[in-house]
């Protein structure tokens, strides 16, 4: 066999070799079918590469296990979010920058307009800076973004996953499901019957979380689910409002509502006097989140405290030991940290 009918065969079937620190780019480039300097742009992230080749390069590195020898990360980490625009990621933030500051490593922000999944413009960015680990807020990979950070040597974690994800994507969430059932537990305990909810969308894990233990606690009480008392919202203040306005014209409206965020349960605080009801007085509102503003709204809420500082700060944690230790790494993949129910003075017995 001559050495061209080699390099054919090398470059049709490259899967499945393994590479050692001996590798060098040109070994790659031969059982590639590619050139050297193509190789080394696509480990730089590099634009000017045909899509069909980057494809073959970055799954071979992937499926044969190869590290860059030589190339240290970035001192950065990458945390983006699907929205960028509240006081809920504020607290995320505190938390990714508390570790990073401990590491001497600097934070990279970005969002991703809304999109769950972040776009091609963002991944470039990612393979370029080759940060050491990348922090996803309520967002998720695609299977092609997974292999291509993989190639790289990129570890990631996912922070309030947005549904199901592989075993092997390291999470960090809440007890949502223990959270809503918490909420509505409360409510029951003095005597309100009728608990209206204002879900987060229903895309996501801890929004239908929520709901659930929220049905939980009716049912192990006794009574039945109204669907009629449950409105989606999309964890904003506006749609907070709305959906509080809707319940509270039905005819016979609820005399509690439990919102699926903090930023909605402020909605439905200005439904209630937009419909000139005092709270507690006539309607007792419990929230999600524990954000700051909580103490301050009048009345102070009752809310669920969600430690997002905490999973935050637990997610740069896992990302750092996979870049240190990579394979030999004990991260957990599953990180549930607990929610607490704090009373204050949005909540009372019904009015009778």
């Amino acid at each position: 066999m001559n050495s061209s009918e080699t390099h054919q065969r090398s470059a049709a079937e490259p899967l499945g070799e393994k590479l050692d620190e001996t590798t060098t780019l040109a070994d790659i480039a031969r059982a590639c079918g590619v050139s050297a300097p193509t190789v080394s742009k696509v480990l730089n992230g590099r634009a000017d590469v045909a899509p069909a080749t980057r494809a073959r390069v970055e799954k071979f590195l992937l499926q044969s296990g190869y590290r860059r020898r030589g190339v240290r990360p970035a001192p950065l980490l990458d945390l983006i979010f699907h929205e960028l625009e509240s006081a809920w990621a504020m607290e995320v933030i505190r938390g990714a920058e508390q570790v990073a500051h401990e590491q001497g490593l600097s934070l990279v922000l970005s969002q991703s307009a809304g999109r769950i999944t972040p776009g091609q413009s963002w991944l470039d960015g990612v393979l370029a800076r080759r940060p050491t680990g990348v922090l996803l807020v309520l967002s998720k990979l695609s299977p092609g973004q997974r292999e291509k950070l993989a190639g790289r040597g990129i570890p990631f974690a996912v922070i309030d996953p947005v549904g199901d994800l592989e075993l092997d994507v390291p999470t960090v969430g809440a007890t949502n499901w223990q959270g809503g059932l918490a909420a509505t537990r409360h409510l029951l305990e003095l005597g309100h019957r009728r608990i209206g909810v204002v879900a987060g969308p229903d895309r996501l894990l801890c929004s239908r979380a929520r709901v659930d233990g929220y049905r939980a606690a009716l049912e192990t009480s006794g009574l039945s689910f109204d669907p009629a008392l449950i409105r989606a919202g999309d964890f904003h203040h506006e749609a907070g409002n709305e959906c509080g306005r809707q319940l509270l014209r039905l005819e016979n409206r609820p005399t509690a509502i439990f919102a699926g965020n903090d930023l909605q349960a402020m909605g439905v605080y200005e439904a209630a006097r937009e419909a000139g009801l005092r709270i507690p007085e006539d309607l007792s509102v419990v929230g999600f989140d524990d954000l700051p503003a909580t103490r301050w709204v009048g009345p102070p809420m009752t809310t669920v405290r969600q430690p997002l500082t905490e999973m935050a700060a637990t997610a740069a944690r896992i990302v750092i030991e996979l870049a240190e230790k990579g394979p030999r790494a004990s991260a957990a993949t599953r990180v549930e940290l607990a929610t607490e129910l704090i009373v204050r003075s949005s909540t009372a017995a019904p009015r009778r």
